[in-house]
């Protein structure tokens, strides 16, 4: 009887244990989303050396072409149009970004929204000034496609970071592939993606190096 007894009151104490702890893990993932959030880049630009600075005056500087939606924000309707931020964006991602290349926003979004989506990243920084939208795509097997030739003949100086491969079909050798977001606050692919663009402004032709990238399906 009393080993029985024992028994029953181990079996309780472990499940009660078993039950706490998950409750702990809970809490704790939970604070570490939240921690990951709000977290800042931690990608220090550190000055350039002699060679470095020679090397970057003998290339053109380049262009960083930005999708929107799915690649820097997400957006949700209920009632009223609700952009969130991935993590990285505003003001870090872009703002680091801007002091290695000229950035324009290329989106198959309509003009009233982009533009707004935009403005809202830009923050009032005259760093996200120039913008194409869906009337600057070309609509193809049911997909926009972005024709970068609109944003600069010199496709060799061209970067775009878009979510969808069908956007840059045109033009695969210029881009950088990019994973959905939607709405996971522990996302870090654009802070990713920062030694790789810090070293691309470099290259005489981005196409020499991206289309090795792509060609291996890496996403970010």
């Amino acid at each position: 009887m009393m080993r029985t007894q024992c028994l029953l009151g181990l079996r309780t104490f472990v499940a009660f244990a078993a039950k706490l702890w998950s409750f702990f893990i809970y809490l704790l993932r939970r604070q570490i989303r939240t921690v990951i959030q709000y977290q800042t880049v931690r990608y220090d630009i550190l000055p350039l050396s002699p060679v470095s600075r020679n090397r970057l005056g003998q290339v053109k500087r380049k262009i960083l072409v930005l999708d929107l939606d799915e690649t820097l924000i997400h957006s949700h309707h209920d009632g009223v149009l609700r952009p969130t931020v991935r993590p990285g964006t505003p003001p870090d991602f872009i703002l680091k970004v801007s002091q290695w290349y000229e950035l324009v926003v290329f989106t198959a979004s309509m003009e009233i929204y982009g533009s707004a989506v935009a403005d809202k990243l830009d923050n009032s920084r005259s760093i996200l000034k120039r913008r194409y939208y869906r009337q600057h795509c070309t609509l193809e097997l049911g997909s926009y496609i972005k024709d970068l030739s609109v944003v600069h003949s010199d496709l060799s100086s061209i970067v775009i970071l878009d979510n969808s491969p069908g956007a840059y079909r045109s033009h695969p050798d210029n881009a950088i592939p990019i994973k959905s977001w939607f709405s996971d606050p522990s996302d870090t692919a654009l802070l990713n993606l920062l030694p790789m663009l810090d070293a691309l402004r470099f290259t005489a032709d981005v196409r020499s190096v991206l289309s090795r990238n792509l060609h291996q399906h890496r996403l970010w």
